[in-house]
């Protein structure tokens, strides 16, 4: 398969997740950080792709494809940093429809990936996953199938098959939400809750998590909803543990959420468009986090072609819009802060590149540095 983005050498800096053969350094000095692509691989992508990025001067050098794979367009790292897991998108992997989730132990010092297994995801298109803080087990959302499921992690790092499944049920008012679809996987802080946001269904599903059993257990409450149409499908814990920020997909919207841990409870506090007044043009969010400073939110616009900038106020948690930045690129998926949070990189699916931008830690305003990355159809970035 034809790969644009292994056949020169770029700087630029970016963040990505991927997996290999032997433990592998996250860094090569105290500036420079290992960094993976995934990617769809539906025309010439090849799968996984890594680089060295410089948390100095905000440049990148190219590694290449490390894991040939299909469809890898979500990557999530084991706590270690020796395990990587990417969902492949697909729904042929089985007689059942579903998509599969593959693990690779990470090299040393090269950046390659060794491949370990493959298991069904128990879906078609999973699009989502995360790994647990102990590193004992990985949580799945397929969109297409309308479910989700867990997996317990072996001592190998490989994975073991779905040890729980559940199928959501209902749907909403879009005709995008005839049937479930659910589209992020994420723990809380303490790894004893799993939040699943399901587009289809208006709804942040909540279950228990055991990550010593590797299994889930429905909670109550079992979920909180938004308003109908909003279309839920990313999700971001703030640093504190007490609230917690949704992007909803249809409505080009956040959801703020109040959290309490103890109960698992998320309920509805405050909702804000990611969009500028008066923009009417088609739209459709993707991506949301909390900067590790706990100061802003950012989450991408895919039509607007932009990052909405959010302030964070210190005691309520509440919103107030200050930004939206264009990404430089077309239909920006997701993006990634360095390590250091100085940086944020962005990945622009339709336009085949990865934009970074300068972070202010003081006003969360992003600036661009004029450092690109040409790779086909990037998707999810994430550092070691």
């Amino acid at each position: 398969m034809a790969r644009r983005a292994a056949n020169a050498t770029f700087l630029v800096a970016l963040l990505a997740s991927c997996s290999g053969d032997e433990p592998m350094p996250s860094r090569t000095s105290d500036s420079q950080h290992m960094m993976y692509v995934g990617t769809y691989t539906r025309e010439t992508s090849a799968g996984i792709y890594a680089y060295r990025f410089d948390s100095e001067s905000g440049t990148a050098e190219q590694i290449g494809l490390v894991a040939e794979m299909r469809e890898p367009s979500f990557l999530a790292l084991h706590p270690t940093g020796e395990f990587l897991y990417a969902v492949s998108e697909t729904d042929d992997f089985d007689e059942d429809g579903s998509g599969s989730v593959v693990s690779f132990r990470v090299s040393a010092n090269s950046g390659t990936l060794t491949k370990l297994n493959e298991v069904s995801s128990r879906g078609g298109w999973p699009c989502h996953l995360n790994v647990d803080a102990s590193g004992s087990m990985v949580i799945v959302a397929n969109y297409k199938g309308g479910n989700v499921a867990s997996f317990p992690i072996n001592e190998d790092g490989s994975l073991g098959e779905a040890s729980s499944f559940f199928q959501h049920e209902g749907s909403s008012v879009h005709e995008r939400q005839d049937q479930p679809h659910a589209h992020s996987a994420d723990f809380s802080a303490d790894s004893g809750f799993a939040f699943f946001s399901d587009l289809g269904l208006d709804q942040v599903k909540i279950y228990q998590a055991d990550p010593e059993a590797g299994t889930l257990a429905p909670h109550d409450p079992p979920s909180v909803s938004v308003e109908a149409g909003s279309g839920p499908r990313h999700f971001a814990i703030h640093p504190s543990g007490r609230s917690a920020y949704g992007v909803n997909e249809l409505a080009s919207t956040v959801t703020v959420y109040d959290y309490d841990a103890e109960a698992g409870a998320l309920s509805v506090a405050q909702t804000v468009s990611t969009l500028p007044e008066g923009f009417e043009s088609e739209n459709y969010t993707a991506e949301i986090f909390v900067h590790p400073s706990g100061k802003f939110v950012y989450a991408s616009n895919r039509g607007h072609d932009s990052i909405a900038v959010f302030a964070i106020d210190p005691s309520t948690h509440r919103l107030t819009p200050k930004e939206q930045v264009a990404t430089n690129g077309q239909w920006p998926r997701n993006f990634a802060f360095s390590p250091d949070g100085r940086y944020l990189l962005v990945a622009n699916q339709n336009s085949d590149n990865i934009v970074v931008f300068a972070l202010d830690d003081v006003t969360g305003a992003l600036t661009p540095t004029g450092i690109e990355l040409s790779i086909d159809a990037p998707v999810c970035l994430l550092f070691l």
